[in-house]
C-alpha cells in the first residue's frame, strides 16, 4: 500500500471519525525554487531575480531540523544564492545544509558530499552530473536521483541524514566529501579504522562583525558500511595521499570502493554545532544501524503528525498541494541548534559550551519576517515549541547581555530594522505560553527599549537597536540620522514605525507584570508613528529634525527613509493602532479609500512583509467583504504549486504562514492583540489540533466555488459577531460556522462591529 491509497482515521473533537488522505504527500519541496513570475513581483521586485525567487530548496528535513538535506546545484556559501535552483542542470551531490529557507542570507557550517564513477574526479566542473527533473523523487523526507552511473538517495533525521549510492555498472565509487568554506578554513580526516570521514567548517557572521569567526563550527561524522579500499584527499592543486586536509581551498576527503553493478553503499551521517564528539553522538543516538527504508518511515510519520495538525477538506487537489506545501515551509525554522544532550555552542562566542537540557536550543529566526504569522502559527499549533524558542531568546539576552535583534549564526547581527524579539515574547505571554521567566525576558526587552551600549565597538557589533538616541529625542528618527552602524541604512520612517509597534508590545507587558510608569511611558512611545504622519499627503513620510518635510515627496517610489517598499505601501504599517491612523487618515471613509488607492494603483506588494496585513485592513472600515475579495485574489495570484509557486522570498516560511492563515481564514494583524482578523476560508472544512490538544473546527456553507463573501458567522451554534476570533477561542475549541455569497452580504457592516 503506497501513501496516495493509504488512510488514516483523524477524530474530530465532535466524536465523529472522518477519513483522510495523508498529509505528506501533498508537500512539493520543489515549490519555490524557480522565480516567481506573478504580476506583483515582476511589477515591485527592485533588486530583478534576487527578490523574485522564493530561495527555498528541496529540503529533505524533519520539522525545525538542525540541518536540512538538499541536492545541491550550486557551490559555496554565497549571500542570496541557495544551494538549489530548479533553472540549473548539473549536480554536485548532497549538501548538509543550514540556508534559512527562502533568504536571501547565506549558508554556512556546510557539508557536501557527491558519488563519483569510474576515474577519480575532484574538481567541480569535472565530477558535476548532467540530470533532468524527470529523473530526481523529492519529498519532505526522501530525495533519490537517478543518473546514467548512480543512483542517489538519501532520507533525514533531526541533526543527520542516511544517504545510500547505487552504482549502475561494475566499476569504481568514489565518496568526496568537502566543507563548502569559501574562506578554505575547512578541515577534513578520514579513518579506515571506524570506516569514517569527519570534518569542521568554521562559521563566519555577515551583517554587523561581516567576515569574522562566530566563535564555532559546523561539524560533520558519517559512517559508511563498507571498509574503505582507498583513500585519500583532494584540493585546489590536486589529489593527495594524505588522509587529512586542512585549510585548504576546494579541499575534501575521498573515499574509494570498487563494487559489482547494482551494489551500494550507505553513508550514515550526525552533523553538529558542538564538536566531532557531538556530531558522533547525535549520529548514534538518530541513526545508529538504521537502514535508510526505516529512517524515511520515521521521518515519514513525524512530518504527518505535525502536517496532520491542519485537517482541511476541499476537491481541489491543487489547493490542498499548495497549502501543505506552504504549511511544510513554515515549519522549517528557527533550526534546532543543541545536541541530543542539550549541548550548544554559547550565543554571540560560541565558548563555552551551554546545556538547554531535553527541551533544546533554537536560533536562526529571521525576525523581522517570522514575528508577523511564522511563529504566530507556531504558537497555535505548538505551544511546547513556542516555549522552547522564548527560552532561547532569554538564553542569548543573558548570555550576551543584550537581546539580540535578528538572532542568527548563533551571533548578533541588527540584519533588519525593528526590536521584534520583544513582539515575539510578548505575543506568546500574551496568550498564556508562559513556561520561562518572564522577568528576566523583560528586564532585557527593557534594556533595549530604554538604553543604548555606551562602548560603540558594542553597538557596532550589533547590539542595541539602531538610533535609539534619535528616537527618543525627537519622538521619530530624523532624516539627518543616516543610520550608519547598520546593514540596513537610514530607513528612519520604517524605524519609527517598527519601534512604535515594539514599544506597543512591551507596554502590554508592563501592564500584565504591574509596572504602572513603563506602561504609561511606553504607550506614549506606541504613538510616535503619528509624527512620521503628513496629514497634507495622507501618508507617511520623511522628516527632518526641525519639522520640515523631506522634499519631493513621491508616494509610489522608493525613498531612503523606507524599508524595501514605498511610502504608500509603508503607511499600512500601524498593526497596534489601524483605528487610530484611520482617524489621522480622516477617518473610516477616507482610510477605505486610501486601501482602494494602494490596490487600484497596484502598489500592494505580496513579495515583500511589511504589507502583508494590509488585505485585512478593511475589517476596520465599513466594508470588510473588501478583505474577503483581496485575501481571495491573492491565495489565486500569488500562490501555485510549480517551481515559481511563490510571489517571493519565502524569509523563513513568512510567505508560506500568511497563505496558511488566510487559506483557513484568519490572520493576525497584530500578534500581540491575541486576535485574528476573519476572511474567507479556501476550503469546505477546516480542523486544527491546538497545543493545547483541543480541536477548533471551521465548516463552509456555500453553493457554489466561486461564492467568496461572508454572509453570516456562529460560534458553537450562536450568531457571532465580532470580525475577528481570538487565540482563547482557537486554544479552547470549538466550532465555527461561515456563510458565504456570491454577492457581499450585510455581515457586521456598521460601527459596532468593527474589527479590534
Amino acid at each position: 500500500m503506497n501513501n496516495k491509497t493509504l488512510y488514516i482515521i483523524v477524530f474530530l473533537c465532535n466524536g465523529a471519525f472522518s477519513m483522510a488522505q495523508p498529509k505528506l504527500p501533498y508537500v512539493q519541496p520543489l515549490c519555490g525554487t524557480a522565480p516567481s513570475t506573478t504580476v506583483a513581483a515582476l511589477k515591485h521586485s527592485e533588486e530583478g531575480s534576487k527578490e523574485m525567487n522564493a530561495n527555498t530548496i528541496p529540503a529533505v528535513t524533519l520539522p525545525f531540523a538542525m540541518t536540512q538535506w538538499t541536492p545541491q546545484t550550486r557551490t559555496g556559501e554565497t549571500k542570496c544564492i541557495a544551494p538549489y535552483y530548479y533553472k540549473d542542470s548539473l549536480f554536485s551531490g548532497f549538501r548538509g545544509t543550514h540556508w534559512i529557507s527562502g533568504s536571501c542570507m547565506q549558508d554556512y557550517g556546510s557539508f557536501t558530499v557527491m558519488p563519483v564513477v569510474g576515474k577519480l574526479k575532484t574538481k567541480t566542473a569535472d565530477y558535476a552530473v548532467p540530470f533532468a527533473h524527470a529523473n530526481e523523487t523529492a519529498t519532505a523526507t526522501y530525495y533519490k536521483l537517478v543518473t546514467p552511473d548512480f543512483t542517489a538517495e538519501i532520507s533525514p533525521t533531526l541533526r543527520g541524514a542516511v544517504m545510500r549510492f547505487t552504482i549502475l555498472r561494475d566499476d569504481s565509487l568514489y565518496l568526496l566529501i568537502k566543507p563548502n568554506s569559501d574562506e578554505a578554513l575547512g578541515t577534513m580526516k578520514a579513518d579506515a579504522g571506524t570506516r569514517s570521514v569527519s570534518g569542521e567548517n568554521p562559521v563566519h557572521r555577515i551583517y554587523q562583525g561581516w567576515g569574522q569567526e562566530a566563535g564555532f563550527s559546523g561539524w560533520f561524522y558519517a559512517q559508511t558500511d563498507r571498509p574503505f579500499q582507498k583513500t585519500g584527499s583532494f584540493s585546489e592543486a590536486g589529489i593527495h595521499s594524505t588522509t587529512t586536509i586542512r585549510h585548504q581551498k576546494e579541499g575534501g576527503i575521498f573515499i574509494g570502493f570498487r563494487l559489482r553493478k547494482g551494489e551500494t553503499i550507505t553513508l550514515r551521517a550526525g552533523t553538529s554545532f558542538t564538536g566531532n564528539p557531538g556530531a558522533i553522538a547525535n549520529m548514534y543516538a538518530e541513526i545508529g544501524n538504521r537502514t535508510l527504508e526505516t529512517v524515511r518511515k520515521t521521518a515519514e510519520q513525524l512530518w504527518e503528525k505535525i502536517l496532520s495538525k491542519i485537517t482541511v477538506e476541499t476537491n481541489n487537489e491543487q489547493q490542498k498541494r499548495i497549502f501543505y506545501t506552504a504549511l511544510y515551509h513554515s515549519m522549517q525554522h528557527p533550526r534546532l541548534y543543541s545536541d541530543v544532550n542539550g549541548n550548544y555552542p554559547r550565543f554571540a562566542g560560541g565558548k563555552p559550551v551551554q546545556n538547554a537540557g531535553r527541551t533544546g536550543y533554537y536560533d536562526d529566526f529571521s525576525m523581522w519576517d517570522i514575528y508577523r504569522a511564522q511563529l504566530p502559527l507556531v504558537e497555535i499549533l505548538d505551544t511546547s515549541r513556542t516555549n522552547a524558542f522564548v527560552r532561547s531568546l532569554i538564553a542569548k539576552g543573558k548570555q550576551g547581555g543584550w537581546l539580540p535583534i535578528f538572532p542568527c549564526w548563533n551571533s548578533y547581527t541588527a540584519a533588519m530594522i525593528g526590536d521584534h524579539v520583544t513582539v515575539a515574547i510578548a505575543s506568546a505571554y500574551n496568550k498564556g505560553i508562559r513556561n520561562y521567566n518572564i522577568h528576566d525576558a523583560y528586564a532585557l526587552m527593557r534594556k533595549n527599549a530604554f538604553e543604548s551600549p555606551g562602548d560603540i565597538s558594542v553597538y557596532r557589533n550589533g547590539i542595541g537597536r539602531r538610533a535609539l538616541h534619535s528616537y527618543l529625542s525627537y519622538g521619530f528618527i530624523p532624516v539627518e540620522d543616516s543610520v550608519p552602524d547598520a546593514f540596513h541604512k537610514k530607513e528612519q520612517v520604517s524605524r519609527t514605525l517598527e519601534y512604535a509597534y515594539d514599544d506597543h508590545a512591551l507596554a502590554t507587558l508592563a501592564a500584565a507584570l504591574g509596572k504602572a510608569a513603563d506602561h504609561k511611558l511606553l504607550s506614549a512611545r506606541a504613538l510616535n508613528y503619528r509624527n512620521v504622519f503628513d496629514a497634507s499627503v495622507g501618508l507617511m513620510r520623511g522628516k527632518h529634525g526641525n519639522g520640515n518635510w523631506v522634499s519631493p515627496f513621491h508616494a509610489d517610489k522608493r525613498e531612503f527613509y523606507i524599508t524595501e517598499g514605498t511610502p504608500r505601501q509603508y503607511t499600512f504599517y500601524v498593526p497596534h493602532d489601524v483605528p487610530g491612523l484611520s482617524e489621522l487618515m480622516g477617518g473610516t471613509k477616507a482610510f477605505e479609500r486610501a486601501l482602494d488607492s494602494l490596490f487600484g494603483k497596484d502598489e500592494y506588494w505580496h513579495g515583500n512583509e511589511p504589507g502583508h496585513q494590509i488585505p485585512f485592513l478593511y475589517n476596520f472600515t465599513d466594508a470588510p467583504y473588501k478583505t474577503q475579495e483581496k485575501v481571495n485574489t491573492i491565495l489565486k495570484e500569488e500562490y501555485t504549486d510549480g517551481p515559481g509557486g511563490l510571489s517571493g522570498n519565502d524569509d523563513a516560511g513568512q510567505m508560506s504562514a500568511w497563505y496558511v492563515f488566510a487559506a483557513i481564514g484568519f490572520y493576525p494583524v497584530d500578534p500581540v492583540s491575541g486576535n485574528y482578523q476573519l476572511c474567507s476560508p479556501l476550503f469546505d472544512k477546516i480542523s486544527l489540533e491546538t497545543g493545547s490538544g483541543k480541536r477548533f473546527n471551521i465548516n463552509v456553507h456555500k453553493k457554489t466555488s466561486k461564492d467568496l463573501f461572508i454572509q453570516k458567522v456562529e460560534w458553537d451554534g450562536k450568531q457571532y459577531a465580532q470580525r475577528h476570533i481570538s487565540y482563547k477561542m482557537l486554544s479552547g475549541g470549538g466550532q465555527l460556522d461561515i456563510w458565504l455569497g456570491a454577492t457581499p452580504g450585510q455581515w457586521n457592516n456598521d460601527e459596532t462591529h468593527k474589527a479590534k
